[in-house]
């Protein structure tokens, strides 16, 4: 029987996803088993690595029984998880710390005040390639050390969420070039552990596994993970990689000039280069081909629309219908301005930042307010996407689009027109998914190089031009959006003095 299939395996934030994936990259089938966060302070978010196994288990078993012969045709395995969740492990492979702390906890907020106060001169960005947040490990790593000294001491091996799982299934220990360079511990220039960044968070080396290429080798399913998955002992797993960047792989987003715009709640934007963009207000991802994805997360994306139905309609109106109504009115919003700031920035010196309206007046109605509200996102997403251009000497080709964003045709044209180049959407919404079969088709040798993997496993439906006049009047505006973001910066720190007083 021919092994013409990839079980991809995807840890995410709110369930594991188990997938058979067949030679032209089309999901043969699909399990899913949800697990829990739990908050147990303000801030905090955390899960159970062990539950993220017994879910693993449960998913494959639950595919493997959808397709006929299918454990049997597999390729080899390969796992995306979501980033930054810091799992100890002792030499036994157990977690020393029933709880992890994932991508959204922010408990170490003090931590990076603190960093940020230490080291303000910046220097720190040649040797971890990212400004501070609290999402990266190495803070949680901080933590854990301060606060759990227990676990901290008894652990052997750092992991992200799908190094644990690869961990059960083969064993062996590493993570990959994408995780780790999201630590905040790895050095951009040479892709191994930083031991000048390590010292300066007081980290223990010991702890960090070997950093190893996504798209190698890790290991082969052993006897007690077929027992329990019903693999076959012996099938090949793949080091893997992030979330993140394994769906940027997996819609398309794999050399420089491409770009990815990916709105839900927040909007992230990626810009392939063949070198990360140190800048105090981007961040940077190893990409599984071997290139780099500087990348900026506005924390307003789609939650600009979801605050809009509910201060202007109180959640009586559907999203259909407001998009509806923004379609009523202008490219431009007949010089409307929103600035879409609702929850302030991830990154920079004004996270504190607000939203506003500009422009308004007696002319303006409700399709105004709305469509500047999508211009808003828009606006601040091209502001973004232009200075990353900039800064890697890219021309930019093309945006992939994907989220719940890039169900809105609407919001598709005015990027493209915004953008200046089209937008396209992948066919299959499941980008890690297919990610994961781009990297075993390379890793098995199926495919040469992840580009000629992609040529065969991704395609994109929907592409959207821009609108020649909507382009021209976008033109005119940037521009001024861009000023009033400048200028706006002023009073952010009046307006907290305000709420305090």
């Amino acid at each position: 029987m021919a092994r013409d299939l990839t079980l991809s395996i995807d840890v995410g934030t709110g369930s594991v996803r188990a997938a058979l994936v067949d030679p032209a990259g089309r999901i043969l089938a699909l399990s899913a088993r949800e697990h829990d966060q739990m908050v147990p302070a303000f801030g905090w978010a955390e899960q159970r690595a062990e539950d993220w196994w017994t879910g693993v288990a449960a998913a494959v078993r639950g595919v493997l029984s959808q397709v006929d012969g299918g454990r049997d045709r597999i390729a080899a395995v390969a796992a995306c998880g979501q980033m930054h969740g810091t799992v100890l492990v002792d030499g036994a492979g157990r977690p020393t710390r029933a709880e992890v702390p994932l991508w959204n906890d922010k408990r170490t907020a003090g931590l990076v005040a603190d960093f940020e106060r230490t080291f303000a001169d910046g220097a720190y960005l040649a040797d971890s390639g990212n400004p501070p947040t609290p999402a990266w490990p190495g803070f949680k790593l901080q933590w854990l050390r301060d606060n759990d000294p227990a676990a901290y001491a008894a652990a052997e091996t750092v992991l992200m969420p799908k190094d644990f799982i690869n961990l059960r299934l083969t064993g062996a220990r590493a993570m990959d070039s994408g995780d780790a360079s999201c630590s905040f511990l790895m050095n951009p220039r040479t892709r191994a552990w930083s031991d000048s960044m390590i010292g300066r968070l007081g980290l223990d080396r010991d702890l960090l596994p070997p950093i190893r290429e996504p798209m190698e080798i890790l290991g082969a399913v052993t006897a007690e993970a077929a027992r329990q998955t019903d693999l076959a002992e012996g099938t090949p797993v793949l080091v893997g990689g992030a979330d993140y960047p394994v769906a940027l792989l997996g819609s398309g987003v794999c050399r420089p000039g491409l770009a990815s715009d990916v709105t839900g709640t927040s909007c992230i934007l990626t810009l392939v280069a063949d070198a990360p963009l140190l800048d105090p207000e981007i961040c940077n991802v190893a990409t599984p081909e071997g290139h780099w994805g500087a990348f900026v997360l506005l924390e307003t994306g789609g939650d600009a629309m979801r605050w809009a139905r509910r201060a202007f309609h109180e959640r009586a109106l559907g999203y259909e219908a407001i998009v509806a109504r923004a379609a009523e009115a202008p490219a431009g919003a007949d010089g409307l301005f929103f600035v879409p700031y609702l929850t302030g920035e991830r990154l920079g010196r004004h996270r504190n930042a607000r939203a506003q309206f500009f422009g308004l007046g007696a002319g303006h109605g409700l399709a105004h307010l709305h469509r500047s509200v999508m211009e808003g996102v828009a606006f601040a997403a091209a502001r973004h996407l232009a200075i990353m251009e900039a800064a890697a000497g890219t021309k930019l080709e093309r945006v992939v689009a994907s989220g719940g964003g890039a169900k809105t045709s609407l919001w598709l044209k005015i990027k493209a027109s915004l953008y200046g180049i089209p937008v396209v959407v992948p066919e299959e919404a499941e980008c890690g998914v297919v990610g994961c079969a781009v990297m075993a088709g390379v890793a098995t040798g199926r495919f040469a190089d992840a580009d000629e993997a992609v040529a065969a496993l991704v395609r994109h439906k929907d592409e959207v031009p821009p609108d020649p006049a909507w382009q021209a009047r976008y033109r005119r505006m940037q521009p001024i959006f861009d000023r009033l973001y400048e200028a706006g910066r002023d009073f952010y720190d009046d307006l907290d003095r305000l709420a305090e007083a």
